[in-house]
């Protein structure tokens, strides 16, 4: 692989919060876009799982390559990008655990930031979380 970065989109989301939940996660660089329902959940514990499916999937997808490469993942979820920042502290009980699986997946990788974006800006990832959610 040639590219020594790549970016992740991320997006979670539940209908009724908590309610119906699913994740979207789009890799444009690999040309690769998932999206899946995760049962009963809330928002932020669904951005959660995204960046969790995401990173794994990365380490997947990458193969070999996984420890050379640096991740940028992108959420418009705040309240992920600033606690997986460490400027935020986590302190919701349920999203602890899904707080320490996400940083101990990150030592999997070369480097991995998170940038916070506009909703606007996440329209790929949010996509497949709608349609997610829509499956019947």
């Amino acid at each position: 692989m040639k590219t020594e970065k790549i970016i992740v989109y991320t997006d979670g989301g539940a209908r009724g919060n908590p309610g119906p939940a699913a994740i979207g996660v789009v890799f444009p660089d690999l040309k690769k876009e998932y999206g899946e329902k995760i049962g009963i959940a809330t928002n932020n514990i669904a951005e959660y799982k995204a960046v969790i499916f995401g990173l794994k999937k990365a380490k997947q997808l990458l193969k070999d390559e996984y420890g050379k490469i640096e991740i940028e993942i992108r959420s418009d979820s705040e309240l992920l990008v600033h606690q997986m920042n460490g400027k935020y502290k986590v302190k919701n009980e349920n999203l602890k655990h899904l707080f320490v699986e996400a940083q101990n997946l990150l030592k999997d990788f070369k480097n991995v930031t998170f940038v916070h974006i506009p909703r606007e800006k996440n329209k790929e990832a949010d996509k497949m979380v709608n349609n997610a959610l829509d499956l019947v």
